[in-house]
C-alpha cells in the first residue's frame, strides 16, 4: 500500500486533507444564514423541492469520511492491543459525547427568551462545559485536576438543563428534548451504528457490503411507505435517516477498506472507484422521478447522488496528495482535519458573541459575491484561531 501519513500522528493526509476541506466547506455554508443575494444554488433546497443546492452535498460527504476513518481507528487500537471490549466501550463513550453536544445544540434552536439566563450566555457555557469535559488534558494536568475539571463540566451541563426554557410549537414553554438530535447528534448515532458493524464483524468486508444495502433497501422501503404502520414506534425507535446516514458512512468503511487492501499504486483501486461513483450516481438519477432529491427528508436519490459525489471528491484528493504528493495546500487548512471538533464548536462562541454585543458588518460585506468572500474569509480565520489553539494544546478529543 503506497500512502502518506501525517508525520507523528500515523493518520492519513488523504482522510485528513479531505475532512479539513469538507469542514471549512461546513463553516462555510453555515455562515451564509449572515447573507443576502446569495445563489440560491449555494445553500440548501427547500424540503419540498425535488432539488439540491451547494450545501446538501456538505453533511453526507462528513459522514463519507467517518465511514473512511472507522477502519484505520480500529484497527490501530486493535495494533495496539485493545480488546474488543475496551474498543466497544470506547465507540459508545465517543457516540454518547457526540449526542450530549447535539442534544444541546438542538435545543439551542428554540430557546426562549424567558429563560433566567440569556441565549448567548448559555451557549457560550455550553460551549465552555464541552471543552472541561473532553479536553485533550496534557499528563502533566494531573489526574485529580482533571477529574475536577470534567466534574465541574459535567455539573456546568446538568444546570443548564435544569436552567433551560424553550419555546413550543404551540406557544408555551418546554424543558430539553431530544428533537432531531442536531448535527452532531446525527453523526453519533451513525458513528456507533457503522463502527460496531465494523468491530464486530472483524471488518470483513462482504459483511460491510451487506450493511450498506440494507441501508440503502430500508431508506427506500421507508420513502416507499413500508414502514407507515410503525410511525408511532419510530418516535422513540429507529435507523436514523431512515437507513440514509449508516448507508453513506458504510460506503465510506467500504472506500476505505479497498484503499487499504489495494493502495493507490494499485489500478483496481481507482477502477473501484470510479465504477462505485458511477454506481450511486446512476441510482441517484435513476430512482429521482420516484422519491425525488432531498437532504431534508434523506430520499434515496440525495444518499446516492451524495455518496457518487464523495467517493470522486475522496478519489481526487487521494491523487493530488498521494500520487502527485501536493500537500501544501492542505497544510493551511490543517487544523481542521486534526481538531475537527474543536473548529466545528469555536463558531458557536462567535455567534454568542455576536449577538450580546450586536456587532455585524454593514450590509454591503453581507451580500452577494462580496458576502460569499466574507463568509470564506471567516472559515479561514476559524481554522486558523484553531491551529493557534493546537499549538497551545487547546483541543478537544472524544
Amino acid at each position: 500500500m503506497t500512502s502518506t501519513l501525517n508525520p507523528g500522528t500515523g493518520r492519513l493526509i488523504s482522510i485528513d486533507a479531505f475532512r479539513a476541506l469538507t469542514l471549512l466547506l461546513m463553516i462555510f455554508v453555515n455562515d451564509h444564514g449572515t447573507l443576502i443575494n446569495i445563489p440560491s444554488w449555494m445553500g440548501h433546497a427547500d424540503a419540498a423541492a425535488d432539488a439540491m443546492g451547494f450545501a446538501d452535498v456538505i453533511f453526507p460527504a462528513f459522514l463519507f469520511i467517518v465511514g473512511l476513518s472507522v477502519p484505520f481507528a480500529i484497527q490501530n487500537r486493535l495494533r495496539k492491543g485493545s480488546s474488543i471490549q475496551s474498543i466497544a466501550i470506547h465507540i459508545a463513550g465517543r457516540a454518547i459525547a457526540l449526542l450530549v453536544m447535539g442534544f444541546f445544540h438542538v435545543n439551542l434552536g428554540n430557546y426562549s427568551d424567558s429563560a433566567l439566563l440569556p441565549r448567548w450566555l448559555w451557549e457560550i457555557i455550553i460551549t465552555f462545559s464541552f471543552f472541561l469535559i473532553w479536553l485533550d488534558y496534557p499528563k502533566s494536568a494531573g489526574k485529580n485536576r482533571v477529574v475536577y475539571l470534567k466534574t465541574t463540566g459535567i455539573s456546568l451541563l446538568v444546570l443548564l438543563a435544569l436552567l433551560y426554557e424553550g419555546n413550543s410549537e404551540a406557544g408555551g414553554q418546554i424543558g430539553m428534548r431530544p428533537q432531531w438530535w442536531g448535527i452532531l447528534g446525527l453523526i453519533g448515532w451513525t458513528y456507533l451504528i457503522s463502527s460496531s458493524i465494523f468491530l464486530f464483524s472483524k471488518g470483513r468486508i462482504l459483511v460491510q457490503i451487506a450493511a450498506f444495502l440494507f441501508f440503502i433497501f430500508f431508506n427506500c422501503a421507508a420513502h416507499s411507505g413500508w414502514f407507515s404502520s410503525l410511525d408511532i414506534v419510530k418516535e422513540y425507535i429507529s435507523i436514523v435517516g431512515d437507513g440514509s446516514m449508516p448507508a453513506l458512512t458504510m460506503a465510506g468503511v467500504i472506500t476505505a477498506l479497498m484503499y487499504s487492501k489495494l493502495g493507490t499504486a494499485n489500478k483496481y483501486f481507482w477502477l473501484f472507484i470510479l465504477a462505485g461513483a458511477l454506481a450511486m450516481l446512476a441510482f441517484g438519477l435513476y430512482t429521482r422521478p420516484v422519491w425525488g432529491i432531498s437532504k431534508i427528508r434523506a430520499t434515496p436519490p440525495w444518499v446516492g447522488i451524495c455518496t457518487g459525489i464523495s467517493m470522486i471528491s475522496f478519489a481526487v484528493i487521494t491523487y493530488l496528495t498521494e500520487i502527485r504528493g501536493l500537500k501544501s495546500w492542505y497544510n493551511v487548512i490543517k487544523a481542521a482535519g486534526t481538531s475537527t471538533l474543536t473548529c466545528y464548536l469555536i463558531p458557536y462562541i462567535h455567534e454568542a458573541i455576536l449577538e450580546v454585543t450586536g456587532g455585524r458588518l454593514p450590509m454591503f460585506f453581507r451580500t452577494g459575491t462580496i458576502g460569499l468572500l466574507k463568509s470564506l474569509i471567516f472559515s479561514l480565520c476559524i481554522v486558523l484561531i484553531v491551529r493557534l489553539m493546537e499549538k497551545k494544546r487547546i483541543r478537544l478529543k472524544l
